[in-house]
């Protein structure tokens, strides 16, 4: 098996562990803070990764450090933004503009990194954004406000930090560099939420659970892997791989919460899915 396939398999493997992540953080920012919950989430993710990690966390550069700041400042834009962004628009909203970042990847790339995709990647990419816009919306977009804005500054940070990942994880230890990410996501979201919030512990062990579950399989276990596997694929398959999360999140949605796709929605589903393959 070629290394792109695997590294593409293991997006493929991240993006049905997020598909997973709408319900467990709908649960856990409906009973504590938002960005002391995010704050709680990146360093859980940063303490279990540096004890798996420790000896690789003991050769740590001035290098990683700087790439690692780098991208972990918009990793935490990322979320910041897009989970702000659904205090004042609709779920669906959120996921079609969030959807926008595999169309910007691609720009962003032939712009950032001088990557231009492949046609084959270009069409797919095309065909995918038309997929989530039909998974994602049950009507027209009526009206822009300001949730809307924040997500769309949450798609640009999403897209850039795909294509940053790319660049600077094949330059130090893929490792070190994610674990550096969730440092500086939890420090940044600690200083918003102190300053926003009034912090506090989760209030009961489902939450504890919840979060334990996001911080060790969809964090500390997701980007890592991402950091690795995008050493050996391009951000814009990355990107088109990471459309898949609408579909999962459905499915879940499906089974544990009763949730029903439209005949639209289905479409635009198998539009993700082929486009992936």
């Amino acid at each position: 098996m070629k290394k792109q396939i695997k590294a593409d398999f293991s997006l493929f493997m991240v993006t049905l562990a997020w598909g997973s992540t709408f319900i467990l953080t709908k649960y856990a920012i409906d009973r504590m803070p938002m960005y002391n919950f995010l704050a709680i989430r990146f360093a859980m993710a940063f303490i279990v990764s540096t004890a798996i990690f420790h000896k690789r966390m003991m050769k740590i550069n001035r290098e990683v450090l700087k790439y690692g700041v780098i991208i972990g400042i918009m990793m935490f834009f990322l979320y910041a933004f897009q989970t702000a962004g659904l205090l004042y628009t609709t779920a669906s909203k959120s996921a079609f503009i969030t959807g926008m970042t595999v169309i910007l990847v691609p720009v962003f790339s032939s712009i950032i990194i001088k990557r231009r995709p492949e046609k084959k990647v270009a069409y797919c990419t095309v065909l995918a954004f038309i997929g989530v816009g039909l998974l994602s919306l049950n009507g027209s977009i009526d009206g822009v406000n300001i949730g809307d804005v924040l997500t769309l500054i949450s798609a640009f940070a999403g897209a850039i930090f795909i294509i940053l990942v790319g660049k600077y994880t094949v330059k130090v230890d893929s490792v070190v560099l994610a674990i550096t990410q969730f440092a500086v996501v939890s420090v940044t979201c600690t200083i918003v939420s102190l300053i926003f919030e009034t912090p506090v512990l989760p209030p009961n062990t489902m939450v504890w659970a919840d979060i334990l579950f996001l911080s060790i399989v969809c964090t500390a276990g997701a980007f890592i892997v991402q950091n690795l596997a995008q050493k050996f694929t391009s951000p814009t398959h990355v990107a088109l791989i990471f459309t898949g999360e609408p579909v999962f999140a459905a499915i879940f949605g499906y089974v544990f919460i009763g949730e029903v796709l439209s005949a639209q929605g289905m479409i635009g589903a198998v539009l993700i899915v082929f486009s992936m393959f």
